[in-house]
């Protein structure tokens, strides 16, 4: 059966990413993130690919008992949500790692710790005021979970809210709050392991990567501070549609819902079998670039649910059936996510369920 619409995820790009986390922090350990399904890339198959990552990173329950179903027997971190007491007895039965961001949260864990061994990392508000714990509920949290029986281990984590951005100087009041909680909490770097780098900080920020980083979006190819620091990403998700007809229209022609493009001259116009339905953002806008017969043509008119109509008259040669990439290797996603006033993460995590995946490993 044919589809217009494919997502192809390159694994082993994956695990060339994850090498070029190691080489910038070779004496952290990494625990890789992927919540949202992999970042929309797939949960099972990119942790498959990740084995050798030292731990794995998600934001619900179901997402770490999906990969202990599969086999999977890498360390898993639950990030910041709620967990009630048959949670945490779920989440270590299940060797599940949990994160405690409030003083609701570490209270049910030094009650159940006993008969439920717990590996907690402990999360300061460092700046971000997301989640986590004020800096004197850090130190009396700290003291709390040292002195309960069942912690296995204990660890610090903040999260930087404006790692990539040099000029500002959030990052660094962030982390000289993290260090002066962790001092007021009695410890040092040397007794309880830390967690600050994100993606940015990892690439930018080589005086905080720590004894844990954290990499997310630049593990599936994407370089938050491309503009300053190059790293040889590749990218992981290639999402492309074939032309399934073409228009041939005079000049002064409007297309696609409120007309809201109208040819300037004669025009070829291609229609792809792509729509928000799939993923594609709906806002992007005139202009947007779209691969297709080895050059950029842009997106004319408005998104539809099933298809997008792309200008070109400029190329050589298009015909019915032919393959146009929205973003991957030859265009990069954080381009089109420029082009609709959103972010790479978003259109990744986009990608819905009746686009079909294939999963390669070259």
């Amino acid at each position: 059966m044919q589809s217009t619409v494919q997502v192809r995820i390159d694994l082993a790009a994956l695990r060339h990413n994850l090498a070029q986390v190691r080489s910038l922090c070779p004496d952290s350990r990494v625990l890789a993130m992927v919540k949202a399904d992999a970042y929309g890339h797939g949960l099972l198959p990119v942790a498959r690919a990740l084995r050798d990552a030292d731990g794995l990173a998600v934001a619900r329950l179901d997402e770490a008992l999906q990969l202990r179903r599969a086999g999977n027997g890498q360390r898993i971190l639950l990030l910041g949500t709620l967990l009630d007491a048959n949670d945490l007895a779920l989440c270590s039965a299940q060797r599940v790692d949990i994160t405690a961001h409030d003083m609701d949260t570490v209270q049910r864990i030094v009650d159940i710790a006993h008969r439920a061994p717990l590996c907690v990392w402990l999360k300061l508000d460092s700046g971000m005021h997301r989640l986590g714990l004020s800096p004197e509920e850090f130190a009396q949290a700290d003291r709390l979970l040292r002195a309960a029986p069942g912690i296995i281990e204990l660890l610090h984590l903040t999260h930087l809210s404006s790692a990539e951005d040099f000029d500002s100087p959030a990052a660094d009041a962030q982390l000289a709050a993290f260090g002066a909680a962790r001092n007021t909490a009695g410890r040092t770097p040397h007794d309880t392991a830390a967690s600050v780098a994100n993606s940015a900080a990892i690439i930018g920020r080589a005086g905080v990567h720590g004894e844990w980083v954290r990499p997310g979006i630049m593990l599936y190819g994407q370089n938050p501070l491309a503009q300053s620091h190059a790293v040889p990403l590749r990218p992981v998700m290639t999402l492309s549609a074939r032309v399934i007809a073409l228009r041939e229209l005079p000049a002064g022609a409007a297309v696609g819902y409120n007309g809201r493009w109208t040819s300037t001259r004669p025009s070829r116009i291609a229609m792809l079998g792509i729509g928000y339905g799939d993923g594609y953002p709906r806002h992007a806008k005139n202009g947007t670039p779209v691969w297709i017969d080895g050059r950029n043509a842009p997106l004319a008119g408005r998104v539809s649910m099933d298809s997008i109509a792309v200008d070109v008259t400029d190329c050589d040669r298009v015909a019915i059936g032919d393959e146009a990439q929205l973003w991957g290797p030859q265009l990069s996603a954080s381009l089109v996510a420029a082009w609709a006033d959103t972010i790479s993460y978003e259109l990744f995590t986009g990608v819905t369920a009746r686009v079909p995946r294939v999963y390669v490993d070259d």
